[in-house]
């Protein structure tokens, strides 16, 4: 198994698609990776910690502090000295242009910043945005900083229309860091 024992750093970014996290939580769990999530703010209007913490085994990361009045943070650092694979899925447009572009708002940004793994990027946008030369731009910057951006399949999206944007399929997102793997072995 090409994932037993892989450390997997999953960025879930606010995209309806959030909602398939918590599946890829549990195919990675199944594959034998370890899984530690980090939820931006805009996801968690999507889906919750408690459902992505119970799913990994471990507490879900939303900011830079653990806890503010002992002043202990979350060290984007060694997240990504950690992790043997970065995945945000969905990577949403803004989060695609932030990592693009090298801002840092955070800790989704910092952990990329940080990280010497290979990044995998599954996005998930309606049509118009991801057909935008401006996030077209992002995705060829991202790629040729040696990120993987999955592809997006074509199909029905959340604003009724059809065309690429969705997120690529969990199971699918699994495959493509199983062979990853298996290639890099």
């Amino acid at each position: 198994m090409p994932l037993q024992g892989r450390k997997i750093v999953l960025g879930v970014c606010g995209s309806i698609a959030a909602y398939k996290s918590a599946t890829l939580v549990r195919l990675l769990i199944r594959a034998g990776a370890e899984v530690q999530v980090i939820l931006t703010a805009s996801a968690s209007a999507f889906v919750t910690p408690l459902t992505l913490s119970t799913l990994s085994k471990k507490p879900v990361l939303t900011g830079f502090l653990k806890d503010e009045a002992a002043g202990e943070w979350h060290n984007h650092v060694q997240l990504g000295l950690w992790a043997d694979a970065l995945v945000v899925a969905p990577a949403s447009a803004n989060t695609v242009a932030q990592l693009a572009q090298g801002h840092c708002p955070n800790l989704l940004a910092a952990v990329y910043l940080s990280a010497r793994c290979p990044v995998f990027l599954a996005p998930a946008m309606d049509l118009d945005m991801y057909a935008h030369p401006a996030v077209t731009q992002n995705f060829e910057r991202l790629r040729s900083f040696g990120n993987h951006v999955l592809a997006s399949p074509a199909g029905e999206l959340a604003s009724g229309l059809s065309g690429p944007g969705r997120m690529l399929e969990p199971e699918d997102i699994v495959a493509e860091l199983e062979r990853f793997f298996l290639i890099k072995n």
